[in-house]
């Protein structure tokens, strides 16, 4: 069994196993919905914000969103589910066949679109498929063109100095990182069925390079970017802004890949300018 380093596993991971995570998401939110077989937090009137987290992902990624924005919108984050989800489908199709059902589900309408890592391929996925659903975009250190991929695989099962450096990784400071928090993640690598779909996910999104997607999209979007980002360089933020027609490209300084977690309140300036 082997753990692949892909940038978007430890892009959003929010620092907590599957287990953990929805407990942590009912003491903060004590009205964290479930509807058949999906479970989003929801709050707010008005037009629909859409948060998509990556592959370590949790609903707590988007909290400073959540905090800010449910004032003005409907601000809605579906719990993506990666751990769960059959291992056949545990694809990047596999992710935008649940998103585009849970948008059908919920009976929204236009949208902007948010995602970070991972969550910011599906949303461009999910645009092309669905170009007229969605009003505007907005993709932070997203993967579709670029990851450093950082060797590609984990050879060993259970090498927590190995999980700890990776997490690190993702951050501009290190000390952003608590040991609880690499606990945590390190309980997602060492559980054999999660780490398998993690692998499966993970080399689907390796696989799907959008380059020659992306000129299609007309939609107006965002490029909020770490200008320190290890795991999608700013290169590919530059990538990304030439090939989309109508994007615009801001890049955060002593910042890595989860901008909206480091620095929350330049994060929501940008996209409050934005929006």
């Amino acid at each position: 069994m082997y753990f692949i380093q892909m940038s978007c596993s430890f892009a959003v991971f929010a620092h907590r196993n599957q287990d953990y995570q929805y407990t942590h998401i009912l003491i903060m939110h004590p009205n964290i919905k479930e509807d058949q077989e999906f479970q989003y937090i929801e709050e707010g009137n008005g037009e629909v914000l859409l948060l998509l987290h990556g592959l370590f992902g949790a609903l707590s990624n988007w909290e400073h969103v959540l905090e800010r924005f449910s004032k003005q919108y409907r601000v809605i984050i579906p719990m993506l589910p990666i751990y769960e989800m059959p291992i056949k489908q545990a694809n990047l199709e596999g992710l935008l066949a649940f998103v585009t059902a849970f948008v059908r589900q919920k009976k929204l309408g236009r949208l902007t679109l948010i995602g970070n890592s991972l969550g910011g391929h599906i949303a461009l996925m999910y645009t092309l498929q669905n170009p007229d659903q969605v009003q505007k975009l907005v993709l932070t250190a997203s993967s579709g063109l670029y990851e450093n991929t950082l060797g590609g695989s984990f050879p060993k099962r259970g090498n927590y100095e190995y999980i700890a450096d990776r997490v690190a990784y993702t951050f501009f400071d290190p000390q952003t990182v608590t040991k609880e928090y690499v606990d945590e993640v390190f309980s997602v690598t060492k559980n054999i069925t999660k780490a398998l779909r993690v692998v499966s996910i993970a080399k689907s999104a390796q696989r799907n390079n959008l380059a020659h997607e992306l000129p299609k999209i007309q939609t107006t979007t965002l490029l909020v970017w770490g200008l320190n980002d290890t795991i999608t360089p700013p290169l590919v933020a530059h990538e990304f802004n030439a090939l989309l027609p109508h994007a615009t490209l801001r890049f955060i300084d002593k910042c890595c890949h989860a901008p909206m977690m480091e620095h929350p309140e330049r994060f929501n300036d940008l996209l409050d300018q934005f929006l």
